[in-house]
């Protein structure tokens, strides 16, 4: 594809995403229920996608938990060491990440409910992951060292609680075993990896694809809120932690999208 259309192309990502209709889109979407081969009634829509989603088939997948924790580990650091030469291939993976987080933790089989596909989680994060493998071509994540204000940070602890992700997968409860940083499903989970995603796109700030930041960061900012309310209202007594562990997603995604909304002249390279 040539220069000049790819930045057609991003101009009009950058611009159609500012649009008040984009935000309602996403709006309107929310309404769509998922879907169960057993009919599921209107009043049991949250627990039937609470069910999916703890039964999700990412569960199954074990064998995969320590190649998902140790490859972003890697090209985390291959950035700090060989910067835009992994450009592409960090973009890459996140990409396929998302189509993976997409199918894998949205579908399950429940006794109750039989196949069931939270059809709405399956979309946004599919969105996002076509926004990723966008990025693949314009290539506008610019990962040259430059000077960051100190406060700027913030985002990398909280990254980096969200990639360990120190819980006990059977009750839930704070567990600071450095094995999980290896070891754990958060490397195949949109809630854990997306804070990481984005805090790379943040510490890279403003030259970096923005129409990605932005997609990214509006759909985790919905999914953390949503993670809000069932953590700390709905299962409070049960998943109270699992909720702080989901904190770096809302705060960080929210961050994310605001930055995205900022006008600024150096978005792209020079």
């Amino acid at each position: 594809m040539k220069e000049e259309n790819i930045e057609k192309i991003q101009r009009k990502l950058e611009s159609i995403t500012r649009k008040w209709w984009f935000f309602l889109i996403f709006i309107l979407i929310q309404f769509i229920p998922p879907y169960t081969s057993k009919a599921i009634p209107l009043s049991e829509i949250g627990r039937g996608t609470r069910e999916i989603l703890s039964n999700a088939i990412v569960f199954l997948c074990t064998p995969l938990f320590p190649i998902f924790k140790i490859i972003p580990l890697i090209l985390v650091i291959s950035i700090i060491i060989f910067r835009n030469r992994v450009s592409r291939l960090f973009s890459f993976y996140v990409a396929v990440s998302y189509v993976l987080f997409a199918f894998l933790q949205s579908i399950a089989y429940t006794e109750k409910y039989g196949l069931g596909i939270l059809t709405l989680n399956l979309l946004m994060v599919l969105i996002v992951a076509i926004f990723w493998f966008w990025e693949i071509i314009a290539q506008k994540n610019d990962f040259t060292v430059q000077k960051q204000p100190l406060w700027r940070y913030w985002v990398i602890p909280f990254a980096f609680i969200a990639f360990w992700y120190p819980a006990n997968s059977d009750t839930f409860m704070p567990d600071f075993n450095p094995i999980y940083l290896f070891t754990n499903v958060a490397g195949l989970t949109f809630c854990m990896m997306t804070p990481v995603f984005l805090a790379v796109l943040t510490m890279y700030y403003p030259r970096v694809n923005i129409a990605t930041l932005r997609v990214t960061g509006l759909v985790g900012s919905i999914i953390g809120f949503y993670n809000m309310w069932v953590n700390f209202f709905i299962s409070s007594g049960k998943l109270w932690w699992n909720g702080v562990l989901h904190i770096p997603l809302l705060s960080i995604s929210l961050y994310a999208f605001v930055l995205s909304l900022q006008k600024n002249e150096e978005t792209r390279r020079d």
